[in-house]
């Protein structure tokens, strides 16, 4: 094959010896063999270097019909990469050659070769071709008119896979808008005797939906009578195109379908009961997406005598499942795993919260929207945990009123002779515990002893739901007397940690976790055994569920804290830890799980990681310096080097972050006898939100522990934190947002030349609306902070803030944080007593004053009578206080029917600080011990997690094998 041949669009032919390298290489790539599979690789690349190796690979594709169907699909697959990767560098004439070839034989007798040319055709159209190349739509338009069968079919298909990667392209003046003309004209084919093509119209149209092209909803009334012409079609694929259109027409266009609901759900009742379980699937759809509709309860209520029973038998295992999940092995512990069962997983990085009211162990929401249904692939949603979803979203919908539908087969299920059935009843149980938990609490002491007696069951997967379900009722097992439920469930569940099975070793170990995060302290007589058990299943686990014993472990290190700091229970747990660590080397993506793990473990033992902290700390610093070369080297030759994988610099700020909060002040040699602050410099002005979001993290402990090493840096930090104060990356801002609450509390007075960077910034936030409740937190907290430290500067906008401020630390936690703030707001108003004035008239938010603030004189009054009120200081708001002629009059919301008057008895309360009794005559404090608590800062539910991980209740019918 020459470089130099002539090619030509029309006259074009291949060199008969040229070809038969080209038909051998297709044979040899389809060997088994790994040697022939590299040379075969070998020999693409080297052949990519002649201009018209393409125009080779569209021949065999198109016009050698003498050659047997895969080879000449192979040969159109290869050519849709090399159009991926390289078609911006095709000769023109070979591009030419290629559009005319695809075009000429769309019709093509094999299914397979026009599905090929199919994505041949939207592979080029996706480079930006549809506006260079067009004939392109209306050649298949006119095509779709042909009367052979072949043709019609094959445009259908190509206009199908446009449709799917270029749809908002088709709906814009680029393109002169050609949907106006496509959506009428697949409408028509709506009726078209072939079911094929029918489906393909179908299918084309329902990519318009959820965008809302105005070219559909011009036309929505017709798509949606054609929609219910077709709703008995004899053939599967149509059916499942009609229950697609109508679960996404409900989330769009919901006031077209309400008037014939009625008709639609007894429609969707019987597709969920579809004998092709793929149409079934896609009606069963239709109940997750009307359960986030407001009608939801109004229309179904009715229609749940029939759903339930539909739903809770969609969540059986079928045959193929068995098979699929090996239902018949009981123990595979010793087979090793394979490459496929671990599936890629990704660092989600550390952010700050704070601790609220009502309990300990309470954690704020995730800030992030959770992208979390990524942990298995599309594939392996079935009709199965979509019906356990639906079943999940419509308790939440319907709660207490599930139950008697429910209840009746539940007392079958659960104990039923037949595995599979009983199996079923578990997972009912399990959809139905956050949505019906009042309802069922008078069950669960028969219940939970129950389903603690099914994780001995002889089957494997009837083991492993039991840990799931069990997981789901947690919070519940924890509320009783631990001897009741929780020492039961907890031995039994580490049994199951060491079971023989893998999936049961899986679920238990996750279930275990969910179990630390509501047990918290409530574990600590329990440690021992519970180590020695997790220690153990060091031993036993092969790849994949050792990646998730190390999130047991650190969540176990985040429910107990400085519980686990023993040298009892240090022995125990670091050794394994430590071995594996030394094991792994640096580019080791196994590094991220350990690495969270160790932050947990790092903070939780405190002084007791002292030993271990240098070889760790180095690491992670060494990591981050690679991560950062590696990146200059991209940024600069691109060509020459691979981008890196930043999930590694990541885990190494996340685990620097837990040494420093571990450590405090031991952690300040490390720092002085490293670069560590130079590689935060680079990482906070990071491209990637995710490097800069465990920058700020770091940054924030490292003020806490060692602020000599971090204050020489602060005028190169602080315009970086100001820039990063947008709220469209929320993590990133709120970490920001406190690292620079930290960093004022260390400043002082310095702080002024810097509050002009951030200020106006954190005042927008807090005003924002739909803000994040974690984010408006931090953003409280640290305004208060600069008012605390620099009260001149940030006083005059106190009027712009003062009410979210107030509305905003509600509910936190009194500690040292919110202290500082509060303070802050005080010495702010005696600044400028005017801010507060006219937003506080009529304001009644009433809770009680941090204690530490109750025994301070200038903070309890701060400033006398304004405009005949009084205005004072409590917890979370500023109280407006009536005078009469006796005194104050005050009511808390601890206990609104304690008064107190000026020089008279004092006040009660301060939750979450103890019992606080003020006596504002003599000033003292009296103070109740405390429950154990945590600090301020919370890492909580922003603890990192592994993504193969399935103990989030929400998200377990998308992860569940």
């Amino acid at each position: 094959m020459s470089a130099c041949s002539l090619l030509s669009r029309m006259e074009w032919q291949p060199d008969q010896q040229g070809l038969q390298q080209v038909l051998q290489l297709l044979k040899d790539s389809q060997s088994p063999n790994t040697a022939t599979q590299r040379a075969v690789q070998q020999k693409l690349e080297q052949l990519n270097q002649y201009p018209d190796f393409n125009n080779y690979l569209i021949f065999v594709l198109t016009r050698l019909k003498t050659e047997d169907e895969p080879t000449r699909s192979l040969s159109g697959l290869i050519l849709k990469n090399n159009v991926k990767a390289h078609y911006q560098n095709f000769p023109p004439a070979v591009a030419d050659f290629i559009k005319q070839e695809c075009v000429n034989n769309i019709g093509d007798p094999s299914p397979l070769i026009r599905a090929t040319i199919g994505i041949l055709i939207t592979t080029i159209a996706s480079k930006g071709e549809l506006q260079t190349w067009p004939d392109l739509l209306p050649q298949l338009f006119n095509l779709l008119s042909s009367e052979d069968y072949n043709t019609c079919e094959g445009s259908f298909g190509a206009l199908q896979k446009i449709c799917e990667d270029s749809s908002e392209l088709l709906d814009s003046d680029a393109l002169n808008r050609p949907l106006n003309i496509m959506i009428p004209k697949f409408l028509q084919f709506f009726k078209h005797c072939s079911p094929k093509i029918r489906s393909h119209a179908i299918a084309c149209v329902n990519q318009f939906i959820i965008g809302r092209a105005q070219a559909l909803m011009d036309n929505i009334d017709t798509f949606i009578e054609s929609l219910f012409a077709l709703a008995a079609d004899e053939d599967s694929e149509v059916r499942k195109n009609v229950c697609r259109a109508l679960v996404m027409l409900l989330e769009v266009r919901i006031d077209r379908l309400i008037p014939q609901m009625h008709s639609i759900i007894q429609y969707m009742l019987q597709r969920t009961q579809d004998p092709d379980e793929n149409v079934a699937l896609e009606a069963c759809e239709f109940w997750l997406t009307l359960a986030e509709q407001p009608i939801c309860k109004e229309v179904l209520a009715g229609h749940l005598v029939q759903l339930i029973p539909i739903l809770v038998n969609g969540m059986k295992y079928s045959e193929i499942d068995i098979i699929l999940l090996k239902g018949d092995v009981e123990e595979d512990e010793a087979v090793p795993d394979s490459e496929q069962d671990i599936k890629p997983r990704f660092h989600k990085s550390r952010t700050v919260t704070l601790q609220h009211e009502g309990g300990d162990g309470e954690v704020g929401e995730d800030i992030e929207e959770e992208d979390d249904d990524d942990d298995d692939t599309l594939s392996d949603w079935n009709l199965r945990k979509c019906s356990a979803a639906a079943l999940d979203v419509l308790a939440n919908v319907f709660r207490d009123d599930l139950l008697p539908h429910l209840l009746p087969l539940l007392k079958e299920l659960l104990f039923h002779q037949d595995w599979v059935i009983k199996e079923s009843g578990i997972l009912v149980l399990g959809a139905i515990a956050e949505g019906c938990v009042q309802g069922m609490v008078p069950y669960l002491p028969e219940l939970i002893p129950h389903l603690i007696q099914c994780l001995c069951d002889k089957k494997a997967l009837v083991r492993s739901i039991a840990c799931w379900t069990l997981s789901r009722y947690a919070h519940w097992v924890v509320s009783q007397p631990p001897d009741s439920y929780l020492k039961p469930l907890m031995t039994e569940l580490l049994k199951r940690i060491l079971d023989g099975n893998k999936r049961v070793q899986e679920a238990a170990c996750s279930a275990f976790a969910t179990l630390e995060e509501e047990a918290c302290t409530e574990l600590v007589p329990y440690l021992s055994f519970i180590l020695d058990t997790l220690v153990f299943a060091f031993s036993k686990y092969q790849h994949k569920n050792l990646l998730i014993l190390y999130d047991a472990i650190g969540t176990l290190a985040d429910s107990v804290g400085h519980h686990l700091n023993q040298p009892e229970y240090i022995q125990k747990l670091m050794p394994p830890l430590i071995q594996k660590w030394n094991e792994l080397k640096d580019e080791d993506k196994d590094l991220f799980p350990l690495l969270e793990c160790l932050s947990s473990v790092a903070t939780a033992l405190q002084s007791g990681f002292l030993p271990y902290c240098e070889p760790v700390y180095q690491r992670c610093v060494t990591l981050v310096q690679k991560t950062l070369a590696q990146a200059m080297m991209y940024h600069q030759h691109p060509d020459q080097y691979e981008a890196p994988d930043k999930d590694f610099m990541i885990v190494a700020l996340d685990l620097l972050s837990g040494l420093a909060e571990g450590l405090g002040g031991h952690v300040e040699q490390l720092v002085a006898r490293s670069n560590i602050m130079t590689l935060l410099f680079q990482c906070m002005q990071d491209t990637m939100p995710e490097v800069r979001q465990s920058s700020f993290a770091l940054l924030g402990d490292l003020t806490k522990a060692c602020f000599p090493h971090v204050k020489p840096c602060i005028a190169e930090f602080m315009p970086i934190l100001g820039t990063n104060l947008n709220p469209e990356f929320i993590s990133v801002c709120n970490n920001a947002t406190w690292a620079i609450g930290e960093i004022s509390m260390q400043m002082g007075v310095e702080m002024q030349p810097y509050v002009g960077l951030v200020l106006g910034n954190l005042v927008d936030i807090i005003n924002r609306p739909n803000t994040p409740k974690t984010l408006l937190e931090n953003t409280a907290i640290t305004i208060g902070r600069l008012g605390y430290v620099c009260p001149q500067e940030v006083a005059p906008m106190l009027q712009q803030f003062i009410r979210p401020w107030c509305t905003s630390l509600r509910n936190i936690r009194d500690n040292e944080e919110k202290d500082s703030a509060f303070r802050g707001i005080c010495v702010m108003i005696g600044v400028n007593p005017g801010g507060v004035v006219q937003i506080l008239h009529g304001f009644k938010d009433q809770v009680a004053m941090p204690p530490p603030l109750a025994q301070d004189t200038s903070v309890r009054y701060i400033f006398g009578r304004v405009t005949g009120k009084v205005i004072h200081l409590c917890c979370t708001a500023l109280i407006v206080r009536e005078r009469d002629a006796t005194g104050l009059f005050l009511r808390t919301a601890s206990t609104p029917s304690v008064s107190a008057r000026e020089g008279g008895t004092g006040w009660r309360g301060g939750e979450g600080g103890g019992n606080l009794l003020f006596n504002t005559e003599s000033g003292a404090l009296r103070k109740t011990k405390p429950r154990d608590v945590v600090g301020g800062k919370r890492r909580g539910e922003c603890k990192p997690l592994l993504t193969i991980l399935k103990r989030r209740k929400h998200h377990f019918y998308k992860m569940e094998g």
